[in-house]
């Protein structure tokens, strides 16, 4: 597997990392411990060093399996997590709150879950509009000196946060929403990493699976799976942002490749600071998705597909209204 800088931070990572949420959260049931913790540590065994989770995702469980999944090998992976919310009494609510005591109550939580005495990337889940990012910064300034964190992100934030955050703690990545039918990063974003040397992470590389082909506009989705309230997945936008996977799916088969690994090949031909982190439950599209890394799109397979991304317009908002409010700030 290939490795890549975070920007110029200097924190080196595989080329793919791996996004666990999916294990435990967001898609349906949870996967089976046991099976959760095998994936993982075959990613471990296929040269994967970059495993991202987060408190939200169960709430805590997804945190436990990647702890449990990586103790053995800690001192070869970089586990990223993200602080940002609280649950309420039934732990089911999805609460902002970044004030610096409560970051602290989370990073203790995360280590213990984690098991280990330091989190390698701590990202900021969402910008809480209640406490300023330098107080937010500040904090994990303290955690960095204090050795339980070694790096500082965060996620889906807007650009002149990213500034003033990075003024207090230099910011090491940004983990946000990037593939090729959401590529909204590119105006304003990723010229602010560029600028101030921040590596990207981006979340959703094959648009919650749309990218892969395998799903249509007669695709239905379980009410535990949080694409069932996401506008673009409703069945007129699946039918109307078809175009794009079938173009994709022909420079792919030209290729002898998967429309995933294209998706995925594109997102690094972009910069060589980004670092996508598919996620997956099953070990043959880990497998699939890792073979990106070493596939090398042309000058004319990057024209086909800006040509493709010009005749399509994608359509329907990529978070219902309630969570599209928390993205950007």
């Amino acid at each position: 597997m290939q490795m890549r800088k975070l920007g110029s931070s200097g924190l080196e990572v595989s080329a793919l990392g791996l996004g666990c949420m999916g294990l435990s959260h967001g898609y349906g049931p949870a996967t089976d411990t046991g099976q959760a913790v095998s994936l993982i540590r075959a990613a471990v065994e296929r040269g994967v060093t970059f495993f991202d989770t987060a408190e939200v995702y169960g709430p805590y469980l997804n945190e436990e399996v990647v702890g449990e999944a990586l103790a053995p090998v800690r001192e070869r992976v970089v586990i990223a997590t993200k602080f940002g919310f609280t649950f309420g009494d039934d732990n089911k609510q999805q609460i902002l709150d970044s004030r610096p005591e409560h970051i602290r109550w989370a990073v203790e939580g995360s280590l213990k879950r984690l098991r280990t005495d330091h989190i390698d990337l701590l990202y900021q889940h969402r910008v809480d509009p209640e406490v300023p990012i330098e107080d937010v910064a500040g904090m994990v300034k303290e955690l960095i000196a204090e050795g339980k964190v070694k790096h500082f992100g965060l996620s889906e934030a807007g650009a002149q946060t990213i500034r003033r955050a990075h003024a207090v703690q230099p910011v090491t990545a940004l983990q946000s929403e990037y593939s090729l039918w959401w590529r909204e990063p590119e105006q304003e974003i990723l010229p602010t990493l560029e600028e101030l040397g921040i590596g990207f992470v981006p979340f959703s590389p094959l648009g919650k699976g749309f990218l892969t082909g395998a799903i249509g506009a007669s695709t239905t989705f379980g009410s535990d799976d949080f694409r069932s309230t996401v506008p673009r997945f409703s069945p007129q936008a699946l039918q109307a942002n078809q175009a794009l996977v079938e173009s994709l799916g022909r420079i792919a088969s030209d290729k002898g490749v998967t429309p995933a690994q294209v998706a995925l090949a594109w997102l690094l031909a972009q910069k060589p600071w980004i670092v996508p982190t598919p996620g997956t439950t099953k070990l043959h599209r880990l497998e699939e998705n890792l073979g990106a890394a070493s596939i090398e799109l042309t000058e004319a397979d990057l024209g086909k597909i800006a040509t493709a991304l010009k005749q399509v317009k994608i359509q329907g908002d990529r978070y219902p209204a309630a969570l599209q409010a928390r993205v950007g700030r």
